[in-house]
């Protein structure tokens, strides 16, 4: 039996997709606060996907990229409505970078749109942290992006170049032997 495009999994009926996507986001909310308890962690979207899938027994054969924005959308305004810090800095892109969907955070709370949306979403994941419980360091934590982005930032930094050395006599660049020629 094909099951519908959307369905609960218990007994394979089919569930609106706006019934489907309110029920994901109540459980998106669950799990992200419970990624927030630990101090600097974050969770994939595909991950979030598949928790709140399983969570809530609702499944859709729709690819995850087409509804997850969706989610995370309703999860923002759940977040502004009830004054809670923004959940959805906690979620990231499979490269770790909360990608360009998170300027709706800004835009909800009314805030300017930084260049650094990653260096936004680390201070926002630390006010979660703070919020929701997790052990802080005692000299109160730090705003930390994903280990996946700060070596992308390191790879891209340009390397200085090297100071080439110079005879001390006549200040030419020394050749790879450090003896001037000159001398």
């Amino acid at each position: 039996m094909q099951t519908p495009g959307t369905w609960r999994v218990s007994d394979g009926t089919a569930v609106p997709f706006k019934d489907a996507t309110s029920a994901w986001a109540d459980a998106a909310v669950d799990v992200l606060v419970d990624v927030a308890s630990n101090y600097h962690s974050f969770i994939t979207y595909k991950d979030l996907a598949e928790k709140v899938q399983a969570s809530t027994g609702i499944r859709s054969r729709s690819q995850m990229r087409n509804w997850i924005g969706g989610v995370l959308g309703q999860v923002v305004d759940r977040a502004a409505a009830e004054d809670l810090p923004s959940l959805t800095a906690l979620c990231v892109k499979q490269d770790q970078s909360v990608g360009d969907g998170y300027r709706y955070v800004l835009e909800v709370a009314g805030l300017e749109v930084p260049e650094d949306l990653d260096q936004h979403a680390a201070e926002a994941r630390l006010e979660c942290y703070k919020y929701f419980g997790a052990a802080i360091p005692a000299e109160g934590g730090i705003p930390a992006l994903p280990p996946a982005i700060i070596t992308q930032r390191r790879r891209a930094k340009p390397q200085p170049e090297p100071v080439a050395a110079l005879c001390p006599t006549c200040r030419v660049q020394l050749p790879s032997s450090g003896i001037c020629d000159n001398h």
